[in-house]
């Protein structure tokens, strides 16, 4: 589905699966739980899946002769920090809109994590205080215009790189992937739970399903707080993903599936049945998450096994999408674990 498009290197190649035994056990044992290991695909500052997003975005940035990114997120943005790293490995500028998006007062919030990551590997930034959206933010392209004014060139990466014409495009290639590890290994999996936020993970997972009729079995985990918004986000990015792979089916409404109770109270703060998944996690199988958005989509995972959503033998498999250094900047509240 892909072959028409260049691809920049950026990861280690197939990112592993794992069996989350101990957790499956835990749950009764009637699912089996695995997990696809997005955040240990490459060596850029801890990986994760805006690095597989980039890789096909990264080509028309050169071929435009850019020497700026430019884009946008949160003071914690996995995506920001990520796309700081490439810039690095490129050889570019890097310049990144950081907003307010998550109304959480520790001290240290704007100092440690992603953010923290990011001044090292020396992007500049402006902090600017306005609140959650995942739409285009006058911010960001005010930075455009500004990098274009001292003489640079500008190349622009929206929030989570996820409206970008070839957004989609890495999450096609994780479709690919995986039936390329099921056909090796004799697994196939019922289900794929992701978390979805701006859009393109979920959307892209769903054109690159959509191709052998799993496309909604793909269950994506709203960590938004904002889901008419995500949801139709998914749906326009995964119709043009589509229209773009060539893939001779049209992406419907009904594709796009999004569970919208683990949100809560708001985009990047947890609650408490969110901090209990992310401890239940660590502690079963040492695996971390995050309190944004894998800890979210590791709440929906266990309350839907729990709940029976998944029937008795399913293969459910979690895409961990990366995103635990945000979890520096929630310290005080895991201070006791």
């Amino acid at each position: 589905m892909l072959e028409n498009f260049e691809r920049y290197p950026l990861t280690f190649g197939p990112t592993p699966i794992e069996k989350l035994g101990r957790l499956s056990e835990h749950l009764g044992g009637e699912v089996e739980i695995y997990a696809k290991r997005e955040d240990c695909n490459s060596g850029l500052a801890f990986g994760g899946n805006k690095i597989r997003k980039l890789e096909y975005i990264v080509p028309d940035a050169i071929a435009r002769h850019a020497d700026t990114l430019v884009t946008i997120g949160g003071v914690q943005s996995n995506h920001t920090r990520q796309v700081a790293a490439v810039a690095a490995k490129l050889g570019m500028k890097c310049r990144l809109v950081q907003e307010s998006w998550v109304p959480f007062p520790d001290a240290v919030y704007d100092r440690v994590g992603n953010i923290l990551m990011s001044r090292v590997m020396g992007a500049e930034m402006e902090l600017v205080d306005e609140g959650f959206d995942i739409g285009i933010r006058e911010s960001w392209e005010l930075a455009l215009a500004d990098v274009k004014a001292k003489g640079g060139r500008p190349y622009a990466i929206p929030a989570g790189a996820s409206v970008h014409a070839f957004g989609g495009l890495g999450y096609v290639g994780f479709a690919e992937e995986l039936r390329a590890q099921e056909a090796e290994t004799g697994l196939r999996f019922d289900y794929v739970v992701v978390c979805s936020v701006t859009g393109s993970t979920q959307a892209g997972m769903v054109v690159g399903f959509a191709k052998d009729g799993r496309a909604r079995n793909v269950v994506g985990i709203d960590a938004s707080a904002t889901p008419g918004q995500t949801r139709a986000q998914v749906l326009e990015i995964a119709r043009n993903t589509a229209e773009l792979v060539r893939l001779g089916r049209d992406i419907t409404a009904e594709d796009v599936v999004l569970e919208e109770d683990y949100a809560h109270p708001a985009y990047g703060i947890p609650s408490e049945a969110t901090n209990d998944a992310i401890r239940l996690c660590a502690r079963l199988e040492g695996m971390m998450t995050d309190p944004v958005y894998e800890g979210k989509s590791m709440q929906g995972l266990i309350d839907l096994v729990r709940k029976g959503r998944f029937p008795a033998g399913s293969k459910v498999l979690y895409a961990h999408l990366g995103g635990v250094p945000a979890i520096n900047a929630y310290s005080y509240l895991y201070r006791n674990g």
